[in-house]
């Protein structure tokens, strides 16, 4: 019962928090939409502020009522004015939460590609819109076998949205699994790391090829939690989660990595994916030792 009232009161400060600045943030897009040049950058900025205004607040939500340690690593030498690229593990929704206690207000705000057919949702759209994530158009192999003609151009359309980005600095999140880890999906994919899902290289090399000179570094993060399966969102919002450990590892980005055609260059394409699978070991390994410190109680 306590568990369940700790669930209900957290919820309820998370939603207030949510109502009360979700009014100034809306105000601001539409603002947004109606100015141009200069005034649109200070709405932008405005926006930007009130997102991570409510992001602060949400941390200092959990960090009064709920008992979770946030064991960020590596986070001392994060700035404001870089630009980063995050991979990260993907396995539960408390992954999100995870990700604002290490970089915000550390990183430029952090954003996810998203859809270009997602702009539309009733009010998320505009907030997204107005918070600058940037909205990829992708044709499919079997749309471009019937209009070859557009071949090259989603990747162009996502490079113009992209534009801004080479004003102001920016975080990108890209989760290479593509979806959450559960033993049944690793299962279905006999992958070859005890702790990961294979990863997908195409969605990275899109954002790459879309934003890579605008990037500075890669921001490896790792995400680890007690036990298993990993704890759901509604396990944090109860307090039955005692400890997160987010690793992050800044590594060097190489400009080979977007300088190429992965649909239609094999070679290129063969690097990438090499790149990536040496990625995802060392992860794998990295989580295998996180876990040993966390049973340890270190």
């Amino acid at each position: 019962m306590r568990r369940a009232l700790t669930g209900c009161f957290v919820t309820l400060l998370l939603l207030l928090n949510t109502l009360i600045l979700i009014g100034p943030l809306l105000a601001f897009a539409l603002l947004k939409l109606i100015f141009q040049g200069d005034m649109r950058d200070h709405c932008s900025r405005a926006v930007m502020w009130i997102a991570e205004t409510w992001a602060e607040i949400n941390k200092r939500i959990f960090a009064l009522t709920l008992p979770t340690q946030w064991d960020i690593r590596g986070a001392a030498q994060l700035r404001r004015d870089t630009s980063y690229l995050v991979i990260s593990n993907h396995q539960s929704w408390v992954d999100i939460p995870a990700l604002v206690q290490a970089l915000n207000r550390r990183t430029p705000f952090f954003k996810f590609f998203l859809k270009k057919e997602l702009i539309w949702v009733p009010f998320l759209g505009l907030a997204w819109w107005a918070l600058d994530y940037p909205f990829m158009k992708r044709y499919s192999k079997a749309f471009l076998a019937k209009k070859p003609q557009l071949k090259g151009q989603d990747l162009e359309i996502t490079k113009a949205a992209c534009e801004l980005f080479k004003r102001q600095p920016v975080t990108i999140v890209n989760y290479l699994e593509g979806t959450r880890f559960t033993q049944a999906k690793h299962a279905a994919q006999q992958s070859p790391h005890q702790y990961l899902l294979k990863p997908k290289a195409g969605g990275v090399a899109f954002v790459l090829a879309a934003m890579g000179e605008q990037l500075d570094a890669i921001l490896d993060v790792t995400v680890v939690y007690p036990g298993s399966p990993p704890p759901g969102f509604w396990d944090l919002l109860c307090g039955s989660v005692p400890k997160v450990v987010v690793d992050i590892q800044t590594r060097a980005l190489d400009p080979a990595l977007w300088q190429g055609d992965y649909e239609n260059d094999p070679e290129f394409r063969g690097q990438v994916q090499t790149w990536v699978n040496q990625l995802w070991v060392e992860k794998n390994a990295r989580i295998a030792q996180l876990k040993q410190e966390m049973n340890r109680g270190e």
